[in-house]
């Protein structure tokens, strides 16, 4: 299957049975135990990279991108936190959900600014460009030039997360238990931590801070690198 049509997937999903599943997840609502594990997961990927954003002491001078946003688990925030945040995601009634999250949190409709947009069409520049949990929906072979697109418009810093290429992960995977349960997930495709770091090093960027978070259904490793 194409590209065009693995984005085609996730965008279908995302607007149907997959937003009303990672609604629930992302949200504070009563879930099952699989979906509480993949939500404290994710969390746990998001407070990592809220730490190491205001570590930095510089939130409230920096603009950030985060690319495939979500509901705005990590945009609203950062947004919060004062900085300027530019949220997208290829789902429209995700974007929606993060704007009335936004809102309801924020009570301001200028930031976080959030768009219905393909990743690839993110234009612009950024001092920091976010992308979490995104590219275990896309094949290897665009991996490349959905990262390298992202280092196109990040100023000083890129941090992505990715589902890890494992030889553990890859049984786990062939045996059904990464993603339990019929419909639940668009397919999930797992990278070695060794080709992403390639591409990032070919556009000029090098890795300084990683971190794992590993959990019973939820695997995802996090990657901070900067501009050389």
């Amino acid at each position: 299957m194409n590209v065009a049509d693995d984005k085609i997937i996730v965008k279908d999903y995302f607007n149907s049975t997959g937003f009303d599943r990672w609604k629930r997840i992302y949200g504070d609502g009563d879930v099952n135990k699989v979906q509480l594990d993949i939500r404290n997961g994710h969390q746990q990927t998001i407070d990592k990279v809220l730490n190491w954003l205001q570590a930095d002491e510089n939130l409230t001078e920096i603009s950030i991108c985060d690319a495939g946003c979500g509901v705005g688990s990590l945009s609203i925030p950062l947004a919060a936190a004062g900085a300027k945040v530019y949220a997208s995601d290829i789902s429209e009634k995700m974007v929606e959900e993060g704007k009335a999250r936004g809102l309801h949190t924020l009570n301001n409709n200028d930031n976080p600014t959030f768009a219905v947009q393909d990743l690839e069409a993110i234009n612009g520049n950024y001092h920091t460009v976010i992308c979490l949990d995104v590219l275990i929906h896309y094949p290897q072979e665009k991996m490349d030039e959905m990262i390298s697109h992202l280092c196109s418009v990040a100023q000083s810093r890129i941090i992505l997360s990715f589902a890890p290429k494992t030889c553990f992960l890859t049984i786990l995977k062939k045996i059904g238990s990464f993603f339990p349960g019929p419909s639940k997930t668009t397919r999930a495709y797992m990278h070695r931590e060794t080709d992403v770091i390639k591409v990032l090093e070919k556009n000029g960027f090098t890795v300084q801070r990683d971190s794992m978070t590993r959990s019973r259904f939820y695997f995802s490793r996090l990657l901070e690198a900067t501009r050389n």
